[in-house]
């Protein structure tokens, strides 16, 4: 990642006791970079803040689902039973079942559904592995085209070679190596401000692909994150917005003025993302009551707050 730098403080009883290194950059209405800090030009992995732009290379290949669903393949979603409905959905609009999927088995993200799955005996499974949407979209995408679907996740496959191009389009950059993400589907890397450059075309599309993908994130976030997020707390602050978190701590979020943020820590800590993108949003001149509560986390002693995570971009 080059160089992070502080970005946040842990503060105890009005010690710091540590900190949060990482790095963000803020482009203005115009898609010129406004400020930034750390390292936001070196390539690096964005994880799931990827996925609306490999939503919309499947959009671009023909792919054409409902918005909810299509919020879904854009999704790191909490296996409510909503998602894992629409996941179901997807397959079977391609005339495919759950055994299709090749997400690794794992329980719901979200505690709820994580501990009423185990309550009624349930194993981990495919479904309900966060990226399981953005599988069952590549599925189907694959059965539009006529594509192998066993090999769908190996990054010479057709599907990943024009998910690639469209990721190096919207980017603005080239792909120069493949990863392998957490579910197992190809990973790829860019900086910074090319995620945010990418949301930012996502934002302030008027027709096309790229407004159909937006335009779902908007109606639909829940689908794209859960019912206890902090992700859908920030969308819905922020009406017309379109936003994705990471594994790793990464974070994207456009406005349709065409302002986009971007950020990652070092050590992926998820308790600061939120913190950090509320503080890049104030600095920006985003000023919500709403958005300032997403970045409010409180450290607790015995029970009642005695410290915060406190962002210092």
């Amino acid at each position: 990642m080059g160089q992070p730098e502080i970005v946040a403080e842990i503060v105890r009883s009005g010690f710091v006791e540590g900190h949060h290194y990482g790095s963000v950059v803020a482009l203005t209405a115009d898609g010129s970079v406004d400020w930034s800090v750390g390292a936001v030009d070196v390539a690096m992995l964005a994880r799931s803040c990827n996925k609306p732009l490999q939503a919309l290379g499947m959009v671009r290949l023909g792919l054409d689902l409902p918005d909810d669903l299509l919020a879904l393949a854009c999704a790191s979603h909490s296996g409510e039973d909503f998602h894992l409905d629409g996941v179901r959905r997807i397959l079977a609009s391609a005339g495919l079942t759950e055994a299709a999927l090749q997400t690794p088995p794992d329980w719901p993200l979200d505690d709820v559904a994580r501990e009423a799955a185990i309550r009624d005996g349930r194993a981990k499974d495919p479904i309900s592995m966060n990226c399981s949407g953005k599988h069952a979209a590549m599925l189907a995408t694959c059965v539009l085209r006529g594509w192998d679907t066993a090999t769908y996740r190996e990054a010479d496959h057709p599907l990943q070679v024009a998910i690639a191009a469209t990721f190096a389009e919207v980017t603005g950059e080239p792909v120069e190596a493949v990863a392998v993400d957490g579910c197992g589907a190809p990973l790829l890397p860019t900086s910074l401000t090319g995620l945010a450059r990418a949301f930012r075309a996502l934002a302030v599309a008027t027709q096309g692909e790229e407004k159909r993908v937006a335009d779902a994130i908007r109606a639909f976030p829940a689908y794209v994150s859960g019912t206890r997020r902090d992700e859908l707390a920030l969308l819905t602050a922020l009406p017309g917005a379109i936003g994705k978190a990471g594994a790793e701590s990464c974070y994207a979020v456009a406005l349709p003025d065409g302002r986009a943020w971007a950020l990652k820590t070092d050590d992926g800590a998820p308790r600061v993302r939120p913190v950090l993108m509320a503080a890049a949003l104030r600095r920006s001149g985003v000023h919500d009551e709403a958005v300032d509560a997403t970045g409010r986390l409180p450290l607790l002693g015995g029970g009642a707050p005695v410290g915060e995570i406190r962002a210092v971009i």
